[in-house]
C-alpha cells in the first residue's frame, strides 16, 4: 500500500505528543506477562495455540498407532474415548480459532489499518488469558478419566460418562468462548473506528474483511452454544433435566444448539485463513489480487449463509424431510461465495511471476487441500449422501481435508509470511520447503484412505475395527507418523531463526500493505506517525516501482 508519511496525522496535529517517539520495540521478557500491546498478545496467542497443537497432535498419533491394528492392544476404549474427545476439542478450541484469529487477528488488523492498538487492549489481553486455563481444565480432566462423549459432548452421553471430566470440559468450553466473544467484540470496533481516516473501505485490506465477517459471526453463534453448554452444565451437576430424556428433557434441542454454533465455527476458523490467502497470494504472485470487492463480500455472505446450515449435521436425528430439503439447499448455497474466493486466488495466480517460497507453497497446498474437502462437503450437504455415511470416515476425511488441510496449510502460509515483520529476521527456506514436503505428503498419506474406508462402511470414534481395514489404517498410521515428524524442521527453523536468522529488513517481499511500512519488528505503538493511505493494498504493476516505493514510504519527514 503506498503511503505518505507526514509530520502530522490527518487531524492535522503533531503526534510527536501523543504516540510515544521513538519507543523501541518490546523484549522478549515482555512476552511471559500481563501485556495491553496487540503484537505481544498476537505472539503469546500464536505460541500458546502451537503448544496446544503439539498436545493435540501427540493425541492424534496415539490414536493413529492404536488404529494400525483391528484390537485395542496399546490403549483401552475409555482413555481412547478420551484422547478422541479432547484432541478434536484441543485442535479447535486451542490452536486454529485462537491461532487464526486471536494470533494474526491481534497482530495484524491494527498494523493493518493504521491504529496503534486495538479498541479495547485490556480487555484483548483478558480475552487472551482466558485461553490458559481452558487448556489446563481439558489436561486436568485426564485425572478424572478425560470427557469421553466427544467434542460434540452430545447428551445423554455426556450425562453418564466421566462426570467430573465432563464438568471441566463444559467450564473449558465456555472460558474460551467467552474469550471469543470478548476477541470478536474488539475486532469490530477496531475495524469500524479505528482504520485511518484517509483509507477507504475499498482499499481495506482483505483479511480485514474476513477478520470483519468472522468476529460477527462470532458475536451471532457463540451465546448460542455457551447457552447449550451452561444448561448441560446444569443437568449434569444442579438436578436440572433439560436435557435428560428420561425426565423430559430433549436431546434434540441440545443438538441444534451445539451445532448453530459448531458449523458456523467452520467459518470462524477458515475465514480468517481465507483473508491470510488474500494477502499471501498477490504478494508472492507480484499480481493485483483477482475481484477484490467480490473476495470482500463473499466473506460477508458466508458469515451470513454460515448461519443457516446447521441441520445438516443433522439429517439422522428425526429431521424431517422439509428440513432437509431447505438445509441441502442453504449447505450447497454456501459453496457459491467459497466458490468465488478460489477462482479469485487461482484467476490472481494466473499470468503471476510467483515466487515459490515457502508461504507461498503452503498456499498452494492449501488450494488443493480445500477444493477436496469442499468437494466432499458437497456431496455431505445432500441428505442422501450424508445419510449413507454418517458416522463413518468418510466424514472424518471430509473435515480433516477442510480444517487441517485448509486451515492449518493457511495457518503455515501466514508464519511463513509474517515471520520477517514478527521477527526482523527471515525463516530458513530450506528448512521450510523439508516442512512443507512432509506435511503436504503426510495430510493425503493420512487422511485421503480415510475416504475408502467411509464408503466401505467403518464407523469413526471406535479403537475397534473390522480387520478387513488394517491395510488403509496402516497407510494412515504412516502418514500421521510423517506428519508428526513435519513440525520438528518447522520447529527447529523458529527457534534458530528467531535468534540467528537473516535480518529481514522492513519489507523483504516488496508487499503493499501497510503493516510492511513500519519497522520489523514494530515500535510499540507501531509508528511514530500516523500513516497516510493513497493507494490500495494490491496494486502490484499499476504503480511505477514497488522497491522505490517502499523505501520512499519509510521516510520520515
Amino acid at each position: 500500500m503506498t503511503l505518505q508519511i507526514p509530520l502530522n496525522d490527518s487531524s492535522g496535529e503533531s503526534n510527536s505528543s501523543v504516540t510515544g517517539h521513538h519507543q523501541p520495540a518490546w523484549k522478549w521478557y515482555h512476552y511471559f506477562g500481563f501485556n495491553v500491546d496487540h503484537k505481544v498478545i498476537g505472539i503469546q496467542y500464536l505460541v500458546t495455540a502451537f503448544i496446544f497443537y503439539l498436545i493435540g497432535g501427540l493425541m492424534a498419533i496415539a490414536m493413529r498407532v492404536e488404529l494400525a491394528t483391528p484390537d485395542p492392544d496399546i490403549v483401552q476404549p475409555d482413555f481412547y474415548n478420551a484422547l478422541m474427545t479432547n484432541h478434536g476439542t484441543i485442535m479447535i478450541f486451542l490452536w486454529i480459532v485462537p491461532s487464526a484469529i486471536g494470533g494474526f487477528g491481534n497482530y495484524l488488523v491494527p498494523l493493518m489499518v493504521g491504529a496503534r492498538d486495538m479498541a479495547f487492549p485490556k480487555l484483548n489481553a483478558i480475552a487472551f488469558w482466558l485461553n490458559p486455563p481452558a487448556g489446563a481444565l481439558i489436561l486436568g480432566s485426564f485425572y478424572f478419566g478425560g470427557s469421553q462423549s466427544g467434542w460434540t459432548a452430545y447428551p445423554p452421553l455426556s450425562l453418564v460418562t466421566a462426570h467430573h471430566a465432563q464438568t471441566m470440559w463444559i467450564l473449558a468450553i465456555v472460558l474460551v468462548g467467552t474469550s471469543s466473544i470478548l476477541g470478536s467484540l474488539n475486532f469490530v470496533i477496531t475495524i469500524l473506528k479505528m482504520k485511518v481516516p484517509s483509507m477507504k473501505w475499498d482499499q481495506l485490506p482483505l483479511f480485514c474483511w474476513a477478520i470483519l465477517a468472522t468476529s460477527v459471526l462470532a458475536l451471532l453463534s457463540t451465546p448460542v452454544l455457551a447457552a447449550g453448554l451452561i444448561l448441560l452444565l446444569f443437568d449434569l451437576n444442579f438436578g436440572t433435566s433439560f436435557f435428560k430424556p428420561d425426565a423430559g428433557g430433549n436431546v434434540i434441542i441440545y443438538q441444534h444448539l451445539f451445532w448453530f454454533y459448531s458449523h458456523p465455527a467452520v467459518y470462524l476458523m477458515i475465514l480468517p485463513i481465507f483473508g491470510i490467502m488474500s494477502e499471501v497470494i498477490p504478494v508472492h504472485a507480484r499480481k493485483p489480487i483477482f475481484g477484490y470487492k467480490a473476495i470482500a463480500y463473499s466473506s460477508l455472505a458466508i458469515c451470513v449463509v454460515g448461519l443457516f446450515v446447521w441441520v445438516h449435521h443433522m439429517f439422522t436425528s428425526g429431521t424431517p424431510g422439509w428440513m432437509r430439503m431447505f438445509f441441502t439447499i442453504s449447505t450447497l448455497i454456501v459453496a457459491v461465495p467459497t466458490g468465488v474466493k478460489i477462482f479469485g486466488w487461482v484467476a490472481t495466480l494466473w499470468g503471476g511471476k510467483i515466487r515459490y517460497t515457502t508461504a507461498m507453497l503452503f498456499a498452494i497446498g492449501l488450494l488443493s487441500m480445500f477444493v477436496m474437502g469442499g468437494l466432499s462437503g458437497v456431496t455431505m450437504g445432500t441428505a442422501p449422501f450424508d445419510i449413507h455415511v454418517h458416522d463413518t470416515y468418510y466424514v472424518v476425511a471430509h473435515f480433516h481435508y477442510v480444517l487441517f488441510g485448509g486451515s492449518v496449510f493457511g495457518i503455515y502460509a501466514g508464519i511463513y509470511h509474517w515471520f520477517p515483520k514478527m521477527t526482523g529476521r527471515m525463516l530458513n527456506e530450506f528448512l521450510g520447503k523439508i516442512h512443507f514436503i512432509l506435511t503436504f505428503i503426510g495430510t493425503n498419506l493420512t487422511f485421503l484412505p480415510m475416504h475408502k474406508l467411509g464408503l466401505q462402511g467403518m464407523p469413526r470414534r471406535v479403537a475397534m475395527y473390522d480387520p478387513q481395514f488394517t491395510h488403509l489404517n496402516e497407510l494412515c498410521t504412516i502418514g500421521a507418523i510423517i506428519l508428526g515428524a513435519s513440525v520438528i524442521p518447522f520447529t527447529l527453523n523458529i527457534l534458530f531463526c528467531w535468534a540467528f536468522g537473516r535480518k529481514a529488513g522492513d519489507n523483504p517481499w516488496n508487499a503493499l500493505s501497510l503493516e510492511w511500512t513500519t519497522s520489523s519488528p514494530p515500535l510499540v505503538e507501531n509508528w511514530e506517525v500516523l500513516p497516510v493511505v493513497t493507494y490500495g493494498p494490491y496494486e502490484y504493476g499499476m504503480i511505477h516501482d514497488t522497491r522505490h516505493e517502499t523505501e520512499t514510504i519509510i521516510q520520515l519527514s
